[in-house]
């Protein structure tokens, strides 16, 4: 009786726990469709300023670059905080990544060129700011493509190779950030100072960590760590 009542609290504390994770989740994705949400209630309401196009293209381009950010944080912050599970987001929010960044596009070639050929190929050959732009999406193209459980079984160790792109993706955001802006380039530099910072924590951790795991068969033999 006693047992049949312990796996009656195990599985009661299992839900409250796949609850919570959900719950969480499903905020995460709200919050994470505000700014878009946002976007379109401006755009029915006629409130994008005078420069619409340009607002758009500047909103959706802010958060490709914020979301590719905060994924990239995940990581520092996982190695940071063992116990917070962080990771089981990042999918998301990577997913987030390239939808802004097809909604960036969708604004670009629907809204600054009206789907016109002849504009739009000399718009990418003239300018810097979209060439890199079009750069970065067609990197991001193939990490979506290959988020799922599925695909990174089939890849095997070339899935942790392929998405090791999105730092690339990360700095020449940040380029086309700067080249997107004619005059004061301060808030990109901004940005790349805090990719910078990212970047580094994520080596120096991955480091501790490695030397940390070098460590462990001698903490062991020691007697530091019980079997």
């Amino acid at each position: 009786m006693n047992n049949w009542r312990g796996q009656l609290k195990d599985y009661e504390l299992m839900i409250k726990k796949l609850c919570s994770i959900f719950t969480f989740k499903y905020l995460l994705f709200i919050c994470a469709l505000l700014p878009f949400l946002l976007m379109a209630g401006d755009i029915i309401t006629d409130n994008l300023g005078a420069n619409p196009i340009e607002e758009l293209l500047n909103r959706s381009g802010l958060w490709t670059l914020r979301f590719l950010l905060i994924t990239l944080a995940i990581s520092p912050l996982r190695l940071l905080f063992r116990k917070w599970p962080i990771m089981k987001y990042r999918r998301m929010l990577g997913l987030f990544v390239f939808f802004y960044a097809t909604v960036h596009l969708l604004v670009f070639l629907v809204f600054d060129h009206s789907l016109n050929g002849t504009d739009i190929v000399e718009a990418i050959t003239i300018s810097p700011a979209v060439q890199i732009g079009l750069i970065v999406y067609l990197i991001l193209i193939p990490l979506a493509v290959t988020s799922t459980n599925d695909m990174m079984r089939r890849l095997g160790k070339r899935w942790a190779k392929l998405h090791n792109f999105v730092h690339t993706a990360a700095l020449l955001s940040i380029a086309h950030f700067a080249f997107s802006e004619k005059v004061d380039i301060s808030i990109p530099l901004y940005y790349g100072a805090f990719l910078i910072f990212l970047q580094l924590t994520r080596i120096v951790l991955n480091k501790r960590k490695q030397i940390a795991l070098l460590k462990r068969p001698h903490l062991q033999h020691d007697g530091e760590f019980e079997a």
